[in-house]
């Protein structure tokens, strides 16, 4: 089968040779599988894809893409792929960093370096050979990197913050080609952006960050069928603000599909979850979560477990999936708010969402501590994530709709703030900072990347764009 090559994928013929040969171009037989993200619901189509194995091979494709006229997005699993594509890819190079998954733990300092392209469980799992845990969150493939530019709320996030914080260092490759690395005493301005800032500014070869000596939490899920949601919601929502900050917790209404993947009691139905993880002794956890447990789930896992075990302790997919979301921040859950959620995805819900989730925050996660990034606190006390199945354009669109109905709904008790990790659709950027760091951040920007070379999901502008100041 022949295709028309555009004239920006004749200019990316030029990248060809790199990479040992892993670029590849729209009508080769690799694009098709190199351009998919983790999320196979968003349909990327760039000019190339390249899949460097060295920070030498990254720093070659950035500068052969600058040569070519075309722009790069890093990327590393894709699971926040839309508001990229959403941007256009037409003129750009996706720069897939999976190749660099290398991981190194200093037990002795409690420190991780983890390459560019590593997932949660490629740290996670050495860290607990040594007693240590990482500020991982509830997805076992999530790429290190995105989640942790975007801020990342985790099992511990309440007790410890935000991951982003708990950055050392970072190695990136900037828009010029150098390698460059960023901590508290070398290029400052830029280690401060890349903390929570995002993927605007570079491609990020390696990650440093601190572990913490967690060898156990008492954690687990309480699960009651939907029938049970306004009692629970509401206990829960009456429990939370008062919690100790050793906890951090979610509720989920599940709509569970037939599927044999899924456990027997719970498979088909639609239910109640709400699970987490407490960083205390198991006499105090067990008090803590009494009046939870007093409303008789029909199963209760919570116990003492291996901090190895959290990453999977959501339960959230793994491997590629279709999906569409919609999210929000909460600043509190009044009953007014709790009647709206019940209408929307509680009893007699006739809703296609598979899950629609509360996170609990506040703790540490509203607190910035001394020397924070661009993103040091989140000041909310509640983050909405509904989301779908997307197996159909059919059920993407009614998904979608589904989505978008819950956080419209909501939206009288909304922050009007973003966290921009669970933001999974265009939003304005602007609404995941606050007014200063927003322009610290667009300065940055401006220094580091002037000819505006590099595409992030959720795009940090440059002071000055098309003869005019940005917004």
């Amino acid at each position: 089968m022949s295709i028309h090559l555009t004239p920006t994928v004749r200019r990316a013929t030029s990248l060809a040779g790199l990479c040992d040969g892993a670029v590849h171009l729209p009508g080769d037989a690799a694009y098709e599988s190199a351009r998919l993200p983790w999320n196979v619901a968003v349909d990327q189509r760039p000019a190339a894809v390249a899949v460097p194995s060295s920070v030498a091979q990254v720093q070659q494709v950035v500068r052969a893409a600058a040569d070519a006229g075309l722009r790069v997005a890093p990327q590393t699993t894709g699971h926040n792929a839309g508001p990229l594509v959403a941007q256009g890819l037409d003129d750009v190079v996706l720069l897939r960093t999976e190749r660099l998954r290398r991981v190194t733990i200093d037990p002795v300092r409690r420190i991780a370096r983890a390459e560019g392209g590593a997932v949660w469980l490629d740290a996670t799992e050495p860290a607990a050979d040594h007693g240590l845990a990482a500020l991982h969150g509830s997805s076992p493939d999530v790429g290190i990197a995105g989640y942790t530019l975007g801020g990342g709320i985790g099992w511990y996030a309440r007790k410890l913050g935000l991951a982003s914080n708990s950055v050392t260092a970072v190695e990136l490759v900037t828009a010029d080609g150098e390698h460059l690395r960023a901590d508290a005493s070398e290029n400052r301005e830029l280690f401060w952006a890349l903390r929570g800032g995002g993927g605007s500014f570079g491609v990020v070869t390696a990650l440093e960050f601190r572990l913490h000596p967690i060898e156990s939490a008492y954690a687990g899920m309480l699960v009651w069928d939907r029938d049970h949601a306004e009692r629970v919601l509401r206990r829960w929502a009456d429990w939370a603000p008062e919690a100790p900050e050793s906890v951090t917790t979610a509720l989920r209404f599940l709509n569970l599909p037939p599927l044999p993947d899924i456990p027997e009691p719970l498979r088909g139905r639609s239910v109640v979850v709400i699970d987490g993880a407490v960083l205390d002794c198991d006499a105090e956890a067990r008090s803590v979560l009494g009046l939870l447990r007093g409303l008789g789930p029909e199963i209760d896992t919570f116990d003492r477990v291996p901090a190895r075990s959290l990453p999977r302790l959501h339960m959230d997919p793994e491997g590629p999936t279709p999906a569409v979301s919609d999210a929000t921040l909460l600043g509190e859950l009044t009953d007014s708010t709790i009647d709206t959620l019940l209408e929307e995805v509680g009893p007699g819900s006739t809703t296609s969402l598979l899950s629609t989730e509360l996170r609990q925050l506040g703790g540490a996660l509203g607190r910035a501590p001394e020397g924070h990034g661009a993103l040091g606190s989140i000041d909310a006390a509640y983050g909405v994530f509904a989301v779908a199945v997307a197996a159909t354009p059919e059920m993407a669109m009614q998904g979608q709709l589904d989505a978008h109905q819950v956080t419209a709904a909501l939206e009288p008790w909304s922050t009007g703030r973003s966290y921009l990790n669970f933001a999974e659709n265009s939003v304005d950027p602007r609404t995941g900072y606050d007014e200063s760091a927003w322009l610290q951040l667009k300065g940055i920007r401006s220094a580091y990347d002037p000819q505006d070379r590099f595409v992030a999901n959720h795009r940090v502008p440059r002071l000055f764009e098309n003869g005019a100041v940005t917004a």
